[in-house]
């Protein structure tokens, strides 16, 4: 290959730039609340899992949907129709294509990274997840549904795609907390409206943004231990030329 193709300036291209920072400022932190999110959302599959369990969770969800029927009104419902087509592949998909092309177009190679990761989790995870649990939907859905309920994915699309977003865009600090935030009222709102059309139970969305905001945590924390360690191995190879270049005066 010639020196000067076109692979090499894109290779070329693709290493200039600023430094990129670090994905997370306080990766101890950001592990413990990521090993915290695993095991409360590892045991409420567990317990979902459990028939006698899912017995009394029903219970709960038959009547959060009575609830959500009794309080239902033309103004809620058109809120909520709009939160059922933001939550679609048709939206979703060219939402996080364009994320994907920032990113890379900024070259914040770690940051794609780590918002590729979690998205990519999420969907390995929803189709398996889904056929073990099969769990039948709510009766009297005001919305077109498919497949099975349990976790609702509507409910991981958007927890995963707007906690990652935040991380992969968003420095952190007051700015990063302040957009998690909103992240987060986004989410909680999408999963609010799947139990309040009928689409899913309630469980089915408090799995749902439990397993997808797990999702983008994980990645963010083993991605950014990834970028941690490839900068440690860097100083030291930069070291170790940096001392072998030095004059044996200098070395003594």
């Amino acid at each position: 290959m010639r020196a000067g193709g076109p692979v090499s300036r894109l290779r070329a291209w693709a290493t200039s730039g600023p430094e990129e920072p670090p994905i997370l400022a306080a990766p101890r932190h950001d592990a413990v609340l990521a090993a915290v999110l695993v095991a409360v959302t590892a045991a409420v599959f567990i317990v979902a899992a459990i028939p006698g369990e899912l017995g009394h969770i029903q219970h709960v969800d038959n009547a959060w949907l009575r609830l959500m029927i009794s309080g239902r009104n033309p103004q809620f419902t058109a809120v909520a129709k709009v939160f059922n087509v933001l939550g679609l592949v048709y939206v979703t998909l060219p939402v996080r294509l364009a994320l994907g092309g920032y990113l890379a177009f900024r070259r914040r190679w770690w940051h794609l990274a780590a918002f590729a990761a979690a998205v990519v989790l999420s969907e390995i995870l929803i189709g398996p997840v889904k056929g073990i649990y099969d769990r039948p939907r709510p009766p009297g859905s005001l919305v077109a549904t498919s497949g099975a309920s349990f976790p609702s994915g509507h409910a991981i699309a958007a927890s995963v795609t707007v906690f990652a977003a935040v991380i992969a865009l968003v420095p952190p600090g007051r700015r990063r907390i302040a957009w998690g935030a909103a992240a987060g009222v986004f989410a909680i709102l999408m999963a609010a409206s799947r139990s309040y059309l009928a689409a899913h139970w309630l469980s089915d969305a408090i799995a749902g943004l439990l397993l997808g905001t797990t999702c983008a945590v994980l990645a963010a924390v083993a991605v950014d231990q990834a970028q941690r360690a490839w900068l440690r191995r860097r100083a030291l190879r930069a070291g170790g030329a940096h001392e072998a270049i030095r004059p044996a005066d200098d070395r003594r």
